[in-house]
C-alpha cells in the first residue's frame, strides 16, 4: 500500500541500514520561510543516533530541518568504505545538502562534489570547505577545550587530570585536547593532564579502561572527547568517585554528582543556518565557525541543565572564574593557538 504524502514515512533505502525518514513540506513561515517540496535534507552519521553524544546531536540538527519544512534523510553507522557511495546516492536522489556529521567525511565530499555541482555538501567539524560546493561548519574547539582545562585544574584536588578521546590528529580533536591541555595549564602550571587516545569512538569498554587506568595513576578529572564511548568515562568516573564532563544533558542525568557540566552543542542552529544560506545564495565552500567571539554564536557551551553551566559540585568562586575566562574570549583579550604537541598523548 502506497503511503499518504501528508504523513512521515519511514523505509529502509539502502542495503547498510539507511534509514530514510520524509515528511511533506510546510508551508509556515519558520527560520526559513516557506519551503517547498524540493527541499530535501540527508544526513550521513558515524555512530548511532540514539548515543546520547556527537551522532544524537547531528540528528537533532537534521530533525531541525524537518521543521524548516525539508524532506529528511539519514544513514547511520557509515563506514569510511561506504561514505562516497552513499553521498552519491542521495545527491542522485536531488537530496541538497547532504551533510556528514564529521568532518571524516570530508574526503568523501571533495570526492563527490565536482560530480554533483548542483548539490550543497555539508561537512561537520571539518577544517576547510572543498571546490565550488563542500562547505565546512564547526564550533570553536579550541574555546570549549580551554575552559574545559580551566574548570579540570581548579574542581582537581590530586593535581593530576586526563583525556580519553578518539581521531588523534583530526584538526577538532587537536584543538580541543590543546586547548584543554593549555586552559589547565594556564591555571595551575604545575597540574598534570594526561591524554590517552583510543582506536573507536563508539567503544565504551575501551574509553572506561582507559579511564580506569588513568584514575589508577592519581587523576580525579576526566573528559574526553567520544562519541558513544563517552559512556565509558562517565561510567569509570561513577565508580571511582571523581568528577567528569559529558556531551549531553543525559550524560548528566547518568551521573548528576559526577558530571559536572556537559558541552552541549547547538548543531540545531549551525545546519539551519548552513541550510538558510543555501536557500538565499550566501553559502560559500569554506569553513564557517561559530565561537565566543562570533556574531553568529559560539555554536556550543557548557551547562549543567538548561538553567545553569555547572551542578552543585563546582563552588561559586570557580564558575565565576571559568565565567570570567569566557568573556575574555568573547573580547577578544584572550586569544589561544594550539599546536599538534599541545594535543600530544601522554603526560
Amino acid at each position: 500500500m502506497r503511503p499518504s504524502v501528508e504523513a512521515p514515512v519511514l523505509s529502509r533505502i539502502s542495503r547498510r541500514a539507511t534509514l530514510a525518514l520524509s515528511a511533506a513540506a510546510i508551508a509556515s513561515g519558520l527560520a526559513l520561510g516557506a519551503a517547498h517540496a524540493a527541499d530535501k535534507a540527508a544526513m550521513l552519521l558515524p555512530g548511532s543516533v540514539n548515543d546520547q553524544s556527537w551522532n544524537a546531536v547531528g540528528f537533532a540538527g537534521l530533525n531541525k530541518l524537518k521543521e524548516m519544512g525539508f524532506e529528511i534523510a539519514y544513514s547511520e553507522n557509515v563506514s569510511p568504505a561506504d561514505q562516497i557511495e552513499t553521498m552519491k546516492d542521495y545527491a542522485a536522489r536531488g537530496f541538497s545538502p547532504v551533510i556528514g556529521h564529521s568532518g571524516r567525511f570530508l574526503s568523501a565530499g571533495q570526492r563527490v562534489g565536482p560530480e554533483f555541482d548542483k548539490t550543497w555538501f555539508i561537512v561537520a567539524s571539518a577544517a576547510q570547505g572543498a571546490g565550488k560546493n563542500v562547505a565546512a561548519v564547526d564550533y570553536n574547539n579550541i574555546h570549549i577545550g580551554y575552559l574545559m582545562g580551566v574548570l579540570a585544574a581548579r574542581m582537581s584536588k590530586s593535581g593530576k587530570i586526563g583525556v580519553v578521546a578518539g581521531l588523534e590528529g583530526l584538526p577538532n580533536v587537536v584543538q580541543y585536547v590543546g586547548g584543554f591541555r593549555l586552559g589547565a595549564r594556564a591555571t595551575k602550571p604545575d597540574v598534570e593532564v594526561k591524554v590517552i587516545y583510543i582506536k573507536d569512538m563508539e567503544d565504551a569498554a575501551m574509553a572506561k579502561e582507559a579511564a580506569l587506568s588513568l584514575v589508577a595513576g592519581g587523576t580525579d578529572f576526566l573528559y574526553g572527547k567520544l562519541n558513544a564511548a563517552q559512556m565509558g568515562l562517565i561510567q569509570a568516573a561513577k565508580e571511582k568517585n571523581v568528577f567528569t564532563a559529558g556531551r549531553s544533558y543525559g550524560h548528566v542525568a547518568a551521573a548528576p554528582e559526577n558530571v559536572i557540566t556537559a558541552t552541549i552543542e547547538n548543531w540545531p542552529a549551525m545546519y539551519a543556518a548552513a541550510a538558510k544560506a543555501i536557500k538565499d545564495g550566501s553559502i560559500k565552500p569554506e569553513l564557517t565557525m561559530y565561537g565566543y567571539d562570533s556574531a553568529a554564536g559560539s555554536g556550543a557551551d557548557l551547562k549543567y541543565s538548561d538553567a545553569k553551566p555547572f551542578g552543585p559540585a563546582v563552588p561559586a568562586a570557580i564558575a565565576d572564574e571559568v565565567e570570567a575566562v569566557k568573556k575574555k574570549l568573547a573580547s577578544g583579550e584572550l586569544k589561544v593557538t594550539v599546536t599538534k604537541e599541545d594535543a600530544r598523548g601522554g603526560v
